[in-house]
């Protein structure tokens, strides 16, 4: 499944010279996605304030300053030209069996384990899935891909989140189960229902993308009837 014809023709690509490219739309996810993906990657373990594009303009803007000392224990983005909609929100409710669940309506995100330490976002990464968290915030799927950076010395063998040691799955679980923690607010909405491996991984991305092209036929159609 490709994302990028829409998008990537010779005048999206001549544009792409002059001007820089939307980090969502902008940006192809790969040929070879969904087995190797083009990460756009927002945050790095170094950051205390949690940055995240604006889908308008497609700068990073300061989303908030953390309130705690947490970190993201890996770098951490999304797929661009994918989208959490309705095919990701089936996908969820086959596995969790909750009707009510549906997309985001955001990218899909992704963490990058890596031994390399990187010092700023803003930046692409090609990057392996090998599993993910099933994230589930109200009543929204919010899907995590673990994948390891391409070629990575300590990472780069590793092929299934199996592999992973306990303790890097266990501070990637601490760290999306209390990001959006406020003092004095209950946050026991945020739960994480199931730890997959790479096969659940690479559906739930084929699912996002169906659900970009599905989102930008719908777009488009609403621009021709104005």
């Amino acid at each position: 499944m490709k994302t990028s014809g829409k998008l990537m023709d010779p005048i999206g690509r001549l544009m792409g010279l002059r001007y820089k490219s939307h980090p969502w739309h902008g940006i192809d996810l790969g040929d070879k996605a969904p087995e190797l993906v083009n990460a756009f990657v927002e945050m790095v373990p170094t950051d205390t304030v949690k940055y995240e594009v604006d889908k308008a303009s497609g700068y990073l803007r300061i989303d908030r300053p953390q309130k705690y000392s947490n970190v993201i224990p890996a770098l951490y983005g999304f797929l661009p030209q994918t989208y959490c909609g309705e095919s990701v929100g089936k996908y969820c409710q086959e596995k969790t069996g909750r009707d009510e669940v549906v997309g985001d309506g955001d990218p899909l995100d992704i963490c990058i384990l890596t031994e390399k330490v990187i010092t700023h976002g803003d930046i692409l990464a090609m990057a392996r899935p090998i599993g993910g968290f099933r994230m589930i915030d109200g009543s929204e799927a919010d899907d995590k891909i673990i994948a390891v950076l391409l070629d990575d010395a300590t990472y780069g063998n590793i092929n299934s989140i199996s592999e992973l040691p306990e303790i890097v799955i266990d501070r990637l679980k601490h760290y999306f189960l209390t990001y959006k923690d406020i003092p004095g607010v209950d946050n026991a909405n945020t739960e994480i229902t199931h730890v997959y491996g790479k096969e659940e991984a690479l559906e739930v991305i084929k699912a996002s993308m169906s659900d970009y092209m599905n989102w930008l036929d719908h777009i488009q159609l609403a621009l021709s009837r104005v």
